[in-house]
Parts: structure tokens; sequence; C-alpha cells
């Protein structure tokens, strides 16, 4: 299945003999109904390779902010506002849900794809580096630790306390040198040093790449334990910088820079971070928000779909696919 593109039209209402029309905010507060537009998406299916059927389908409704692009009252004059039943000095930046005006409250967040070194009074880490990798609908927590063998480790999802020059070493910065020059040109650390030396053996990235997989516990032939490794690496180490192969050399120069700032702080060059300073901070705005939930219930509701898809297929039947696009599903979620 492929999702070609997706829109969302102006708010309009069904009635019940099936007829649809434009609904304005006023009569959404009256009849107590949400104030939405219909969401629609382009998808194709492929069997196969073969593309089977393409169509247009809705697969929702999601509502609309008054007075936004797409709110029938965008743009209008006062005189168009009060003839429509509006107060032509209501700033709008608010939703209407069963005839009930409610507001996205802003949310004060950590900053995503930035790395904050703090220090820690309990663990086994006097510092601790951590990011948090914004991608889409992922939000991957990245940790970095060096335990009292002065090693560097890195943990993210099912990865826990890997050494972190592995992991460079499995994106494909192999040279010593090399990795020593994208740490610190100016100067060489000796925590560096201790690092590259106990991993001096890894000659590829394949032989990095199968000893991390046997770390976190994949236990299958080399073979898949290398492919399904390499897809933890591709999809959910820092994929904010890309989820393909080719972006794995892009990685490898973060985490220098990563590992940088770690030992500068733990030195004392510079100073700990403040996770409070507005600098480390960000504002989820509606939009924000409202993008956040419409991504997770979407991803939900594909997943509904290709459920019933399966399970038909198992009969022996193969159904077209706006048959089983359920779009109340994404509707009642979001609202």
């Amino acid at each position: 299945m492929c999702i070609r593109d997706r829109w969302v039209t102006k708010p309009e209402i069904t009635e019940a003999d099936g007829s649809k029309r434009a609904v304005y905010p006023i009569e959404a507060r009256l009849r107590k109904i949400t104030y939405s537009a219909p969401c629609y998406i382009e998808v194709s299916s492929h069997i196969n390779d073969v593309q089977r059927e393409s169509f247009v389908t809705q697969v929702g409704n999601i509502p609309i902010m008054l007075k936004s692009n797409n709110c029938h009252l965008h743009k209008l004059s006062k005189e168009e506002l009060i003839e429509k039943g509006e107060d032509p000095d209501d700033p709008g930046g608010y939703f209407i849900i069963n005839g009930t005006e409610k507001v996205l409250i802003d949310i004060e967040d950590l900053a995503a794809n930035r790395m904050i070194v703090e220090r820690e009074s309990v663990g086994v880490s006097n510092y601790v580096g951590k990011l948090f990798s914004e991608h889409g609908s992922f939000k991957i927590p990245h940790t970095i630790e060096r335990m009292k063998d002065g090693i560097f480790y890195l943990s993210f999802t099912r990865v826990k306390r890997i050494p972190i020059i592995m992991v460079i070493k499995a994106l494909g910065l192999l040279k010593d040198e090399e990795i020593m020059r994208f740490i610190s040109q100016e100067k060489q650390y000796d925590e560096v040093l201790i690092n590259l030396y106990e991993f001096v053996d890894i000659k590829n990235s394949e032989d990095a790449i199968d000893r991390i997989a046997k770390k976190i516990g994949i236990t299958q032939s080399k073979d898949i334990r290398i492919e399904r490794m390499s897809e933890i690496l591709d999809r959910y180490l820092l994929p904010h910088l890309g989820t393909t192969r080719d972006d794995r050399i892009f990685k490898a120069y973060n985490l220098c820079k990563m590992i940088k700032k770690y030992i500068m702080v733990a030195n004392g060059e510079i100073p700990v971070d403040d996770k409070d300073h507005y600098m480390n901070k960000r504002l989820k705005l509606s939009g924000d928000l409202l993008a956040d939930l419409f991504r997770v219930n979407l991803k939900v509701l594909i997943g509904d779909l290709l459920y019933n898809f399966q399970r038909i297929v198992k009969r022996g039947k193969f159904p077209s696919i706006k048959v089983i696009i359920r779009d109340k599903l994404l509707t009642s979620r979001i609202y």
C-alpha cells in the first residue's frame, strides 16, 4: 500500500440525507457539532509490485481552528463576520468540538535534536549526555555515559550501553586517525585514545555490526544478525539525521561531536548544560500538537487497515482497500 498525497478541505457537514454543505462556526455552536473539515488521502495498492488500484478516499475529519487558513472566516471583513453571526473582535485561535469552544494549551518541552550534558549525583557515570532525536512520529532518547573503565557507552531504543567507538565503526568511520580528527583537531584527548585502543581489532563495518548484534542479544545466523542490526542503526539511531544507509557517515560524525562535548564538560572546559534554560526549551503550539495527534492516529489507522486487509486476504479474498478504511476511527480518536 502506498499513500501518495493528503490534503484537508474547508469545514463541511453531512446531513441525514447524505448531502454535504459548508458549515460555519455559529451553526456548529448552536447544533452542538464539531467544526471540522474532511481529510483526504490518495492511496494505491500494489500486489507483487504491480499496481492493482488507485483512488482518493476520506480518512476522517480534522477540527479546524477558527480564523486559520482553512476556516470559512479567514480574511472576512467586519461586516461579513457580523453577517455570519460572529463577533468581529473575536481573535479566533480555538476549536469547536461538539458545540463547545476548546483551546489547545501550549506545552513547554525539552528541545529535540540537541545534546545536553548534566552532572549525575547517583549512578555509575559522573556525567550523562542526553539527546532526544525527533523524526516524524519517532522521539528516541539517546544517552552517552563514561564508565569507571574509561569507555564511552551509548544507549538508545533496544541498544543498551554499547561502546560508542564500536557504533562509530559500524557506521563506516573505521580509521582511528579519522575518528580522533573528527572528535577534535586542536588536541588529542587521552580519554579517546583509551577507547580507540580497546577496539583496535575492528577492521570493517560488518564485524562491528555483528559484535553489537551479539551484545544486544540477536541470536540468529550472522547474515540475519547483520541485517537486523543494520535496520536498527538506520531507523532508530539519530533518525533526525536520516533513516537510510547513506546517512550513516553523518551519524558517525555527529557521535564524534557528542563525545567531544561530553569530554569538554567532564574536564571543566565548558559548563554543564542547564535543561531549565530557555535555550534548551521549545514551545509546542497548536500546530505542532495537532500534527502530533494526527500523525500518531494516522499510524493507528494504517495499522488497523493492514490488519483487516491481511485477515481478509487469508480467507482467499482480495477486497478493495476502500472498503476496509474506517474513517470514524481517526475522527473519534482525534476528538
